[in-house]
């Protein structure tokens, strides 16, 4: 009570001061027409920005209120330390003196932050160098640095400023930071749970107790906005288990004395168990409402699940967009009956009116062009609104590959009520992108490939990439660049240069080698939002030199240079969520090869299917399956070279390198190798779950594996018993440089000339 009353005395005391202040900066003086105005200690401020401030002009009538209101305006400004005005023969003369600019902000003892990230959260608040030095601003400066500090729970750090003087009325700002020890939860409490386990409950939280992983999570550090995401997340899991009467009844954070030791309870009421009994549709559903019941997924006799009422709200939403009423609403009511613990939903529907697109706006893509996003767009402006048109372009904006996120809302025109603008915005990410991977082995000890790209050339949209392999046994280098906009329509060209170098797994020099090289160009024609049609032509050249333990099936090849001209068409369709991480979709691929001239005439078919299912929040599954056949035709054999492979990274783990083949008689000591097959068989399967410590974190999880797969000759017929498989256990990690996946595998079913690999680290592509 008392720091109170002396807080209201010292404002009234400060507002008399202010007062008395004013009225003797502008002695009473009779009212006078003004002569001239003159000013002085102007040094960087422009006189003209002093005059527009004044209320008065040379001609007109100057009075001590206009003196007063004159004092008032240029304090406003925050430009001035001082000011005052003198009158002297009906000539104003305004005294000012100016602030000090800010020359440099510098900090000391800045650990957990970036200099630039604390200049930009100063910034935000109105202190930056070049700007006029205040005081209070300072003031306000070391709050936000305290407060920028808490959100990374350290409650203790200490902020000191310094202001130091530098020529031509300049100040440099310098925070000196103790940031001290991160605070952390030492107790998190889950007060009224009944119906299901504390433990169940916490791995819904962000924030958790510290553990072995939270060096990686952080998540024993508290933050405000973690705690509300909690909260969320809680209300969440039991609204979408049937208690529709769930609620935080109170939350209590407490810190220690130290401030080093937090403490959050979070007391919760559960309420009883609803059963749905009914979903009824009341409003207008444009005449359609067998259509709007086939997109209801809440499900009669089940529990009350929250996320099924908001994806059927959504679902509404969406379809009465696709006729352009943009303003729809769907409203959800309940009608609880609490005896027989049943609950009816009533799903309300205003469909208001139709609008259309004024503009499209777009933000947050500092390095892509504007170009590159808005043809992407298949919501054009000036048309009627298309929700389904909007997604998708959504969508499509989101596959470039080019953004951490994007996100579309709608907004209403001003005084137009049936006019809409749409704002895309887009946090760019790298496009620079590093693909590694290394394996170790018997033969080689160690071999390395390196991949470099570039996703979004200069802003432009482009690829340009190059790979290298380092094996001793198999060298490739290539590069490739792709305009996916060659034409306007969107069909996109790729042009690839590459050159191969193979030899069997031994050092010795006198050994065969088989190089290759050649140049193509293709096209990529898209027929769907998901799905592109692809056509192309190479000329490769292959030349097989003879040495010790040449293969009998190189052998009508050797020492002669081989030419084909493989001509390409294939079809791809990609629906999948993520291209580094997927968690659900569906990616479909068809491909035929045919050699029609030069010294070959083969085809070569193949086929991959892959879809993810998102079998809980936390966990998912994924199966890769691909086929492969190739053949000869018009009095020729299928060139050997041509041959699929198997086994090793993006294949069956477990076993080295495109080592795979039925033939069990080859010998690894006498340094042959696999010649591959015409036909391939493999099929991945893989179970993903969160890495144990980190919580719902989708960016480092575990995942074991189930690889199947081999090759066959073009004389062999597929023998199912010939196949090979392995299981294991990995890590993926979406690291700054791309997907990283470590494999630890054991072969199931292995044969006695079989090289295996146990160890293999990927980074780059997933499977």
């Amino acid at each position: 009570m008392k720091s109170k009353f002396f807080s209201k005395l010292f404002s009234c005391f400060q507002a008399v001061v202010l007062t008395v202040f004013l009225s003797q900066a502008a002695l009473a003086v009779e009212p006078f027409v003004v002569k001239d105005i003159r000013m002085e200690g102007l040094q960087r401020v422009e006189p003209g920005n002093v005059l527009a401030t004044l209320p008065f002009k040379v001609g007109e009538n100057y009075s001590d209120d206009k003196g007063t209101l004159a004092i008032r305006n240029l304090f406003a400004l925050g430009l001035f330390k001082d000011v005052r005005i003198e009158v002297k023969d009906d000539v104003v003369t305004v005294v000012v003196e100016e602030r000090p600019l800010i020359s440099a902000i510098n900090f000391t003892g800045i650990k957990e932050f970036d200099k630039d990230t604390l200049k930009k959260a100063l910034k935000d608040i109105g202190l930056s160098e070049g700007r006029p030095f205040d005081k209070a601003l300072s003031d306000r400066a070391e709050q936000e640095l305290k407060r920028q500090y808490i959100n990374r729970s350290l409650y203790g750090a200490e902020v000191v400023t310094t202001v130091a003087p530098a020529e031509r009325n300049k100040v440099n700002l310098n925070f000196t930071v103790i940031e001290g020890d991160v605070s952390k939860i030492k107790e998190y409490k889950i007060v009224g749970n009944k119906a299901f386990e504390l433990a169940a409950i916490k791995d819904q939280l962000d924030l958790s107790e510290p553990n072995y992983m939270s060096w990686y999570t952080k998540s024993d550090r508290y933050s405000q906005a973690k705690l509300n995401a909690d909260l969320e997340n809680l209300k969440s899991f039991y609204l979408s288990r049937g208690y529709l009467e769930f609620r935080v009844e109170s939350t209590q954070v407490a810190i220690s004395p130290n401030k080093q030791d937090i403490t959050i309870t979070i007391n919760i009421f559960e309420g009883s168990r609803f059963v749905v009994s009914e979903v009824a549709l009341e409003g207008f559903y444009l005449g359609r409402d067998n259509e709007f019941k086939s997109l209801i997924t809440i499900k009669p006799g089940l529990a009350y699940n929250v996320t099924d009422v908001v994806n059927t709200s959504k679902a509404f939403a969406d379809y009465f967009g696709n006729f352009g009423f943009a303003f729809a609403r769907v409203e959800q009511r309940t009608e609880i009956d609490r005896q027989t613990s049943q609950v009816k939903i009533i799903l309300q529907a205003d469909p208001s009116r139709r609008a259309y697109v004024r503009r499209i706006n777009i933000a947050g893509n500092e390095r892509t062009r504007d170009e590159i996003i808005r043809r992407e767009f298949r919501q054009m402006e000036s048309s009627w609104y298309d929700g389904q048109r909007i997604k998708s372009s959504r969508d499509r904006v989101d596959r470039l590959g080019f953004f951490t996120e994007v996100t579309i809302d709608t907004q209403e025109v001003p005084d137009n009520p049936d006019q809409v603008d749409i704002n895309l915005k887009v946090t760019e990410k790298p496009t620079n992108s590093l693909s590694l991977g290394v394996g170790f082995s018997s033969s080689e000890n160690a071999f390395l490939t390196v991949g470099l790209n570039q996703d979004n050339f200069f802003g432009t949209g482009n690829s340009v990439g190059a790979q290298i392999n380092t094996s001793q046994f198999n060298k490739i280098y290539s590069v490739h660049t792709t305009d996916p906009y060659f034409t306007e329509d969107g069909v996109s060209r790729t042009f690839n240069l590459f050159s191969k170098n193979s030899r069997p797994y031994s050092t010795s020099t006198n050994y065969y080698n088989m190089n290759s090289s050649g140049v193509g160009l293709s096209f990529g024609v898209p027929i769907a939002d998901t799905d592109t049609i692809y056509v192309g032509a190479a000329y490769e050249s292959t030349t097989i030199s003879s040495g010790s333990n040449l293969p009998a099936a190189y052998a009508s090849y050797a020492d002669d240079p081989i030419t084909s001209i493989p001509l390409t068409v294939g079809w791809a369709r990609d629906s999948r969520d993520s291209m580094l991480a997927p968690n659900k979709g569906i990616f479909m691929r068809l491909n035929s090869e045919l050699g029609l001239m030069g010294d070959t005439r083969y085809y070569k078919n193949s086929g991959q299917y892959q879809q993810y299912w998102p079998l809980s929040r936390m966990y998912t599954f994924a199966v890769n399956a691909e086929l492969g056949l190739g053949g000869g035709f018009a009095g020729h054999d299928y060139p050997v070279f041509k041959n699929f492979y198997s086994g090793g990274l993006g294949s069956v783990r477990g076993f080295q390198q495109n080592s795979l083949q039925t033939d069990t008689t080859y010998s690894r000591y006498n340094g042959e190798y696999s010649t591959g097959g015409s036909k391939k068989i493999l099929l991945n399967t893989e179970f993903l779950m969160p890495f144990p410590g980190v919580g719902t974190d989708k960016t480092l999880r575990l995942y074991t594996f189930l690889d199947v797969g081999n090759v066959y000759t073009a004389d062999e017929s597929i023998d199912l018993s010939q196949l090979r498989s392995s299981t294991g256990l990995g890590l993926s990690w979406i690291s700054p440089v791309g997907p990283l996946r470590l494999a630890v595998a054991k072969p199931l079913k292995k044969f006695d000339n079989d090289r295996i690999q146990s160890f293999q680290f990927q980074i780059g592509t997933s499977f």
